[in-house]
Order: structure tokens, then sequence, then C-alpha cells
């Protein structure tokens, strides 16, 4: 995994009213920046929502809520790359360095709910964010989520790689 991704499990607390979870608690050690902001995003199946990255320090942590996410994030000095798939049904908490190039893609067949926080406040006039297009060839992988047996590395990154092994 690319240093600084954290993924914590989180616990779903079950009775016959439904379920509980806790998404965010400041005791926990995956949380190492002060948040300041939250973000709910609602995104169709199938849609990508990719690359962006943040040069001023930002920090992402997401928490797929409903629905099925891949989250990807890409180092362009070591051409690594981490893959997470998270879901509402097994949920967790995925702590993303903003310096890597990111972005998720709804998988499944319902809309995915995202909700993330971050580390710094969105500024309206002045973004710290700079953008790549979501099938931009710049994104080629030596090493995915550690392996470079993987058939997707040396080639440009496909959200749309069939999942099957």
């Amino acid at each position: 995994m690319l240093p600084g991704i954290v993924i914590k499990p989180l616990k779903r607390f079950a009775d016959e009213r439904g379920f509980f979870t806790e998404i965010m608690r400041k005791d926990w050690d995956i949380f190492q920046d002060k948040i300041v902001q939250a973000n709910l995003s609602i995104t169709y199946p199938g849609i990508v929502r990719a690359w962006h990255k943040h040069e001023r320090g930002q920090v992402d942590y997401f928490v797929c809520v409903k629905g099925a996410i891949k989250i990807c994030a890409y180092d362009d000095e070591t051409q690594e790359l981490a893959e997470i798939v998270s879901t509402g049904e097994n949920p967790q908490v995925v702590r993303v360095p903003g310096h890597y190039w990111h972005g998720f893609k709804a998988v499944g067949n319902e809309p995915a709910m995202l909700v993330y926080f971050v580390s710094r406040l969105y500024d309206y006039e002045n973004p710290d964010e700079v953008r790549r297009p979501w099938n931009n060839p710049a994104i080629v992988p030596k090493v995915i989520n550690g392996r470079k047996d993987d058939p997707r590395c040396g080639k440009p990154w496909d959200w749309f790689y069939p999942p099957h092994k």
C-alpha cells in the first residue's frame, strides 16, 4: 500500500431496528489530521470521479455508506497504484493523502453514497485541486497493491478493466 494510505474497518451494531456504525472518532489512530469539513457524494453506477490531487496538504477520509466504490490512489514518482474496494455492507474508513492522484468509481448496480471528511476547508476562490481526465494515459502503474505481476501493470489505468481474475 502507498505510504499514508490507511484502511480502518468499521463495526456494525445490528439489532431488530436496523444497525448503527460509528464512522469518525477523534481517538481512532486513522484520523491523523484535524477534520474541518464533511461532504456527501452520490454517484450513479459506472461513473468515475477521477483524477485529482491536493497540493496544499489536504487529506481525504472516505466512507462508503451505501453501494460500492473502487478507490484508487496513484503516485507519479513511484508509479505505484493503490486500489481499494469499499462498500456500505462492509464499512471502512480509507485515508488518502491528497498529494496522490486519486478518485473513485461507483461499482455495482446501485448508486454509491460516499461520506468524506477533509483536513482543509474548500476554498471556492482558490481550490486546492489539480485535475486530470479520468482516462488520463499518464496514469501507468508499475505496481498495483504491492504487486508487479498484476496484468494491469505497465498499461494506462483502465477503470473498466473486467473485475474477474
